[in-house]
């Protein structure tokens, strides 16, 4: 079999496509890349069909052995790439020979590389993806040393040069359309949205990305019955700081919504670090 050998799994790697769509009315969460800009570019350099699994890294890179020659591409977050102890290009399909090891270092900006192989990552599909959902545990765990991915065959060489993607952010703007929840926020809380600077949480995740900074006062204590959420939705819990769902969000919640991201803007939500600023942009009804 050929494969990609762990030798070093990172803080957290997994095998990401784009995602388990049409399955939330089984409480099945979306999964997928966090970055698919990232995770499509990365296919494209190799040859594979764009939503083809991929590994999504997080800040600390990963180390893996070739198993049989095979073909990388590495993009999103840069980093510095070396095979065998030698720099190689980011952002560039990267001959791997057998035995050789290629290297992803620790993410310099941004949090997230995706590491393509052609042919992709060919753990079993669940639910028609072979995306790691980290809320549900569906999919293959989070990569461990050891372990060897195996690799499907090349497809029809469809290879293209990268595209250019955004940089991660130095300030991560985010537009806001009107959430379905009005009435359980005070009449300042949109204002004092508008106006304020929030920051990533270390507390963020593939689940949702978690701010710090003013509290947003409700209209009136208690909780909403449970009820459908959607990708990039912002709900404000109890201590008034906005929470932005991401991939893996629960397909279900009883926080307040006080507003939606629109999904173009959230691949640069999973590029921003910890303390990055964070600024909404409401939308107009």
């Amino acid at each position: 079999m050929t494969g990609l050998l762990v030798v070093r799994p990172g803080p957290l790697t997994t095998v990401q496509d784009l995602g388990r769509r049409g399955v939330a009315h089984l409480g099945v969460p979306r999964a997928g890349a966090l970055d698919e800009p990232a995770l499509r570019a990365a296919n494209r350099l190799v040859g594979n069909p764009a939503g083809t699994a991929a590994l999504e890294t997080t800040l600390g890179g990963v180390a893996l052995r070739a198993v049989g020659p095979q073909l990388v591409a590495v993009t999103g977050a840069p980093a510095a790439v070396r095979l065998d102890g030698r720099p190689v290009a980011w952002g560039a399909a990267v001959t791997v020979p057998d035995g050789s090891v290629l290297d992803v270092g620790s993410a310099t900006h941004g949090v997230r590389c995706y590491l393509a192989v052609a042919g992709g990552v060919a753990v079993p599909p669940v639910l028609g993806s072979r995306s790691a959902d980290l809320l549900s545990g569906l999919g293959p765990a989070p990569l461990t040393a050891g372990q060897l991915l195996p690799v499907g065959p090349p497809f029809p060489d469809g290879r293209a040069e990268l595209i250019p993607l955004p940089a991660p952010p130095a300030e991560l703007v985010l537009r806001l359309s009107p959430g379905p929840h009005p009435d359980w926020f005070a009449p300042a809380a949109r204002p004092l949205l508008a106006r304020s600077r929030y920051l990533v949480a270390a507390a963020s995740n593939r689940i949702a990305l978690r701010t710090e900074g003013p509290a947003l006062p409700r209209a009136g204590a208690g909780e909403l019955p449970s009820e459908g959420m959607v990708l990039g939705a912002v709900q404000v819990p109890p201590d008034g700081r906005p929470v932005i769902f991401l991939a893996d969000h629960p397909t279900t919640g009883g926080y307040p919504v006080i507003g939606v991201v629109p999904a173009a803007d959230l691949p640069a939500a999973a590029q921003a670090r910890p303390g990055t600023p964070v600024r909404f942009v409401p939308l107009a009804r």
